[in-house]
């Protein structure tokens, strides 16, 4: 009798419990990172401070590799993530589930598991780009990047796996899913692979869309009133904002290049302007960061011409 009610408390509380409060913890500090990176991506939180160095986070986070899904930023995804795992760790502690509770913790392991593994794969990924790629270094993503691996350990650790044979079956399988996946992403959103438009280190990428006479009549108005569009080569946002203009009007815009190893850099010029990400715009002596409709550059700048943009 005793041994039944032992076994059956066992099966119940799979897993340790530390385990998923430590889990839960970590969570709540991923959450917080890449929270704080998509709040400041949509313009809804100021500077954030970058050990290390500004430049660094600017460069990763703006890059090609810092947006998925049409400019949906990749701190949105971790977001999920880390909520997810969030909710997963802490529901079978929750009063009122004992009936199913032994149900509940097994499978919340099993996706505390899938979860981890596959973040902790991605962000590898996400390093490997980082400094490979970008040869640039953010705090926050190497933060992440830990937070990660800290909450697969966790779930592995702390499971209560009565099968490790088939933990490391799927374990295999997935990570080797999730690191194809990851890789290819990378390349196909690689501006410098050998389909993509660019025009060598250090330059941004050719303008390939057409001009509208409606903006080369913006683009001349908005240069001969002193308005500047502070932009780094590496920024795919900025390319989308010359895109938006067209190639010829982009030509006729005064554009400084902010990036520190970018073709005839300004720098120093950028920094004194406290400038929070790029592109970002001064018109009329007030800077304003993001893409900008070409509507909204006239209105910002009274332009009074052809708005058959």
């Amino acid at each position: 009798m005793g041994t039944t009610r032992l076994v059956s408390r066992r099966r119940q509380d799979s897993g340790a419990k530390w385990a998923r409060i430590a889990m839960a913890v970590l969570a709540t500090a991923g959450l917080i990172d890449t929270g704080s990176i998509t709040l400041k991506r949509w313009g809804l939180l100021g500077n954030l401070t970058c050990p290390m160095g500004a430049d660094g986070c600017d460069k990763v986070l703006n890059s090609a590799w810092g947006t998925v899904f049409a400019g949906i930023p990749l701190s949105l995804v971790g977001v999920l993530a880390y909520g997810a795992v969030l909710l997963m760790a802490l529901l079978p502690l929750l009063p009122g589930l004992q009936e199913n509770k032994g149900d509940l913790s097994r499978r919340t392991w099993w996706g505390l598991f899938t979860v981890s593994l596959g973040m902790a794969v991605f962000s590898g990924v996400l390093l490997g780009v980082m400094l490979l790629k970008i040869q640039a270094f953010c705090f926050f993503c190497v933060l992440s990047a830990a937070l990660s691996l800290a909450l697969f350990v966790l779930s592995v650790v702390g499971g209560g796996w009565d099968d490790f044979g088939q933990l490391l079956f799927r374990g295999v399988l997935l990570a080797l899913a999730v690191l194809l996946g990851g890789l290819i992403w990378a390349s196909v959103v690689d501006p410098n692979r050998p389909d993509a438009v660019a025009s060598g280190s250090g330059v941004a990428p050719v303008v390939t869309t057409e001009s509208s006479p409606a903006a080369i009549a913006l683009a001349e108005h908005l240069t001969s009133s002193g308005a500047v569009m502070y932009s780094a080569y590496w920024c795919p946002h900025c390319h989308e904002q010359k895109e938006l203009f067209g190639k010829q009007a982009s030509d006729q815009l005064n554009v400084v290049e902010c990036a520190p190893d970018g073709e005839n850099n300004q720098a120093d010029l950028c920094r004194s302007k406290g400038l929070e990400g790029f592109p970002s715009w001064e018109i009329n002596g007030s800077i304003d960061s993001g893409v900008k409709g070409l509507d909204t550059l006239a209105e910002l700048s009274g332009y009074k011409g052809d708005t058959d943009f």
